[in-house]
């Protein structure tokens, strides 16, 4: 088989599918990897390192696209200048990437009329059976770090206690709205920087994870669950958000620097830092929004733009992952080697559909949309409405 990564062309993506180390391996299992010219400068991996790992490197952009089995990419379909790249795809062929197929199921729609075989690492299941293919903890992960980074770059203040001549500075005080791959992260990073670390999280069973982080973790006593499938936080009813905001917001005042990071698949992110929360904080305190994407945790963000409202400076980072591409770029690799690795067989990839990997990542197979949760967002988006 024929596996071909292409070069990202979506604005601000550095990271790249496949890096060299992780090619010479698919080339030692007998698989034939192309490489479209320039796909890992971004990562700082050259075409010279990809021959030396036994790549093949295409310089014509329709050929890395159609001249191939399975494509590999990172970031999402889209359309460009009149280019789809949908139909740069060869009718048949596999698909491997990020997709957010529930933010848009139109694009899904149109891989199956193209009988696109398209599988988003978005919906890995979150198994003890699928943990080395599990994109969005290893994206997460990197984000979360580089969350306080940018945090820490804007906050005009150290974050950890100094004792020095002119006296002792104490330390920031950090407060992380939401506990899941990337909170624990930032919890962990803004630690090692030596700042005092608060955490919040609807989930009570996150609370050890907090607290063997060394950060101290704020309870709000529900009377619902708060856990869905997979381990994320699920919809809780209006008394339990208000509850929640009362607490959030005397946190929130009192902190330095807020890093918020509720996000849910294929819909607007819920709203955690409210404005009149933003003005009641300390002049020169921060908020690094991870929602951003999502249209933003925090009421004053304003996605890819850094705003200073009521002293408060307010940053709403995009594709956050992509700003630490080398390492992202390698854990992405490895996540989508070991996808590769468990549906190749004898170089022949084998689409079990029993088996729960493969049918929670395939979105589109044979002309048919396969996942139930992108056909309701299909039939939602196809809805007419009231303003129509």
């Amino acid at each position: 088989m024929k596996l071909s990564v292409v070069r990202e062309t979506e604005g601000g993506e550095r990271r790249v599918a496949l890096i060299p180390d992780l090619v010479s391996r698919l080339v030692q299992s007998g698989l034939e990897i192309q490489v479209e010219t320039q796909a890992g400068s971004g990562s700082f991996f050259s075409d010279a390192d990809y021959e030396a790992a036994g790549a093949h490197i295409v310089h014509d952009h329709y050929e890395a696209w159609n001249n191939a089995d399975i494509v590999l990419k990172v970031s999402p379909l889209h359309d460009r200048d009149g280019q789809s790249e949908v139909e740069l795809l060869r009718e048949g062929s596999i698909l491997i990437s990020l997709l957010n197929p529930l933010g848009d199921p139109g694009m899904m729609q149109r891989l199956a009329e193209r009988r696109i075989t398209a599988m988003s690492m978005e919906l890995i299941p979150r198994t003890s059976r699928a943990q080395s293919m599990d994109v969005l903890s290893s994206q997460a992960s990197v984000a979360g770090y580089q969350a306080v980074l940018i945090g820490a770059a804007a906050l005009p203040r150290f974050l950890p206690m100094l004792t020095t001549a002119a006296g002792t500075i104490p330390p920031a005080k950090v407060f992380v709205i939401g506990a899941g791959v990337a909170g624990l992260q930032a919890i962990a990073t803004a630690r090692r920087l030596g700042a005092v670390v608060e955490a919040f999280d609807i989930r009570p069973a996150v609370k050890e994870e907090v607290q063997s982080l060394g950060a101290k973790f704020v309870e709000v006593p529900m009377d619902e669950d708060t856990v869905a499938e997979g381990g994320y936080a699920k919809e809780i009813s209006e008394a339990s958000k208000e509850r929640s905001r009362e607490v959030v917001a005397e946190h929130v005042k009192h902190s330095d620097l807020v890093i918020t990071t509720a996000q849910v698949p294929g819909r607007q992110a819920p709203l955690l830092v409210t404005e009149a929360m933003v003005a009641q904080m300390k002049p020169g305190s921060v908020v690094v929004d991870m929602a951003a994407e999502q249209g933003g945790n925090c009421a004053c963000t304003e996605p890819g733009g850094n705003v200073v409202k009521h002293g408060v400076t307010i940053l709403g980072p995009i594709n956050l992952p992509s700003s630490t591409s080398i390492h992202a770029s390698q854990m992405y690799a490895k996540n989508v080697t070991n996808l590769l690795k468990h549906f190749i067989k004898d170089g022949q990839a084998n689409l079990n559909f029993e088996d729960d990997i493969i049918s929670s990542v395939c979105v589109t197979h044979g002309g048919e949309l396969r996942n139930a949760r992108v056909k309701a967002a299909l039939e939602q988006l196809r809805q007419p409405s009231i303003l129509d």
